[in-house]
C-alpha cells in the first residue's frame, strides 16, 4: 500500500554531504562517522509523512513509496537548509561577547539568534548566522521500516521526535497520559517543544481527545543519624 501524506511510518536514514555523514538514526554509523552523542536516542524514528518531521526533500521522497522500501535521494539546498545568504554574515565588537570568541564557537545574540564565529580580526568578531549546511546539496540513504497505525505508538513517536527521549505513555478511551521524568522542567528542549507535541497529538492522531502530563514529586528520605 502506497504511503500518503498524514501516514505515520518508522524510518531509518543517514544524511551525507559528499561521503561524510552528518546525521543518522544508526548508532553504529554515528560512531564510524565520529558524530556519536552519548545523550542521543538512536534507532528508527516515527514520523508523520508530509509534516516536515524530516528535511523537506526527504519528506517529499517518501510519498507514494511502500513499507520496506530502501532508497537514496539527492536534496538540493532549496529543499534542505536553504542557500547561503551573505547578508547573514555580520561583524560585532569583541567586547559584546561574555566569553572570549574563537573560530568555530557557537554563539547566541539576542537580536540575531544563533550563529558560528568564523573569524576574529583585531577587536572585530565575524559571525555567520546561516545554518552550517546552508548551500549544500545533501544525500539521504533511507529505509521505510513499517507503517505505524496504533495511536499510542504514533504519540510515542512524536514525543521522542521532539523531546529527544522516550517517556511512559498510556492511552485509554481517548485520554493520553504522559508520565514526565524527574527534572523535565529544567530541560530546555522539552520546554521549547511541549506545546508542539500537544498540538500535533490532537491534530495528527485520531482518537486522542485529552492529553494529561503527570509530574510526580517524592519527599526525600531523611538520613538516619
Amino acid at each position: 500500500m502506497a504511503i500518503n501524506e498524514g501516514d505515520f511510518i518508522r524510518l531509518s536514514y543517514s544524511g551525507k554531504v559528499g561521503d561524510s555523514i552528518f546525521d543518522t538514526t544508526s548508532e553504529d554509523e554515528a560512531k564510524k562517522a565520529g558524530i556519536h552523542s552519548p545523550n542521543a536516542v538512536y534507532g528508527p524514528v516515527t514520523i508523520c509523512v508530509g509534516q516536515k518531521h524530516v528535511i523537506l526533500g526527504l519528506d517529499e521522497e517518501l510519498v507514494g513509496k511502500e513499507a520496506g522500501t530502501e532508497g537514496s535521494v539527492t536534496v538540493a539546498p532549496d529543499k534542505a537548509f536553504g542557500e547561503r545568504d551573505p547578508k547573514r554574515v555580520k561583524s560585532f565588537p569583541k567586547n559584546q561577547f561574555k566569553e572570549k570568541p574563537v573560530r568555530g564557537m557557537a554563539v547566541k545574540l539576542e537580536e540575531e539568534g544563533e550563529g558560528t564565529v568564523v573569524d576574529v580580526i583585531g577587536s572585530k568578531v565575524i559571525v555567520d548566522f546561516n545554518p552550517p549546511l546552508a548551500g549544500q546539496t545533501l544525500t539521504y540513504d533511507y529505509q521505510i521500516e513499517e507503517l505505524v497505525t496504533e495511536p499510542l505508538d504514533q504519540l510515542r513517536g512524536i514525543v521522542r521526535l521532539y523531546a529527544g527521549r522516550d517517556m511512559e505513555i498510556a492511552l485509554e478511551d481517548g485520554k493520553a497520559t504522559v508520565t514526565l521524568p524527574p527534572g523535565i522542567n529544567y530541560d530546555r528542549r522539552w520546554l521549547l517543544w511541549r506545546g508542539r507535541i500537544i498540538h500535533e497529538g490532537f491534530e495528527m492522531i485520531n482518537g486522542i481527545s485529552e492529553i494529561v502530563l503527570v509530574e510526580t514529586f517524592r519527599k526525600p528520605e531523611k538520613k538516619e543519624e
